[in-house]
């Protein structure tokens, strides 16, 4: 059998109240990711922008299959490290954009296994079967209080600090990461997204809409969904199926691009 790829699609759209989109995204065979910026002016833009652009400079690397494992891994996590450098290395040199940051979620297939890399609240969901589960958490200040149990879900809802981030990624080297390592099995579809889509429609509706047979459909479904609550935020979705098939691709989006 051939070894296991990602058949995605993606699509990055600017909302309804932001005059500029501050989400980036890449798709390749083996790697996947979704970055959203923060920041005023410009910057999150740039923030995120740098970190996708990183990561597909890094990916001949990260999806070379000579290399062992553990190695592969141990290269995924410094990656973030290599991010946070290059964010710093650009507020040096444009010292206004102090405080621009950006969140960061990938996904890599390595072998007989997928990694997922994460900091911030963007977002990844696996549909397996028909069983959606969240593999990714969120580092906010909502979800250490939810997970203290300080508040409920309810309450989470409306929160005023239901932005806050307890991690992101802008050049301070204040990041923890963790990776999490999961079995790859066909058939299997990964969602990642920004919380343009994740904190507009409930896991339920997600999980609805991405079990849509076809990609296209399910991530103009999910789009479309959020306009019709206001769509606040900028909105990245990718869908990604596992497949043995052999993949080809090589996609920015948003402002990466």
């Amino acid at each position: 059998m051939g070894a296991f790829s990602f058949d995605t699609s993606a699509r990055s759209a600017l909302g309804l109240v932001r005059s500029g989109n501050e989400d980036s995204a890449l798709v390749t065979g083996r790697l996947i990711a979704v970055a959203d910026g923060m920041g005023g002016h410009a910057a999150g833009e740039i923030a995120s922008k740098i970190a996708i652009t990183t990561l597909h400079a890094l990916a001949p690397v990260l999806t070379d299959t000579t290399i062992d494992s553990d190695s592969i891994e141990d290269l995924l996590l410094h990656s973030l490290h290599t991010i946070d450098l290059n964010i710093s290395e650009y507020v040096k040199e444009a010292s206004d954009l102090r405080g621009m940051g950006t969140t960061l979620t990938a996904l890599l297939i390595n072998a007989e296994t997928i990694a997922l890399l994460h900091v911030g609240d963007s977002r990844c969901y696996r549909l397996r079967s028909n069983n959606l589960e969240q593999l990714s958490n969120d580092h906010t200040v909502i979800q250490e209080l939810i997970d203290q149990g300080a508040i409920s879900l309810i309450e989470a809802k409306d929160h005023p600090q239901r932005s806050v981030l307890t991690q992101a990624l802008m050049g301070d080297g204040n990041i923890d990461p963790v990776l999490q390592v999961y079995d790859a099995k066909e058939g299997d579809r990964y969602l990642l997204c920004s919380d343009g889509l994740s904190g507009v429609l409930t896991e339920k509706e997600i999980k609805t809409l991405l079990k849509t047979g076809d990609k296209e459909a399910a991530i103009k479904s999910l789009i479309d969904a959020t306009y019709v609550n206001g769509a606040p935020d900028n909105v990245t979705v990718l869908i990604a199926d596992v497949t043995r098939d052999e993949v080809s691709a090589n996609q920015l989006l948003g402002a990466a691009q």
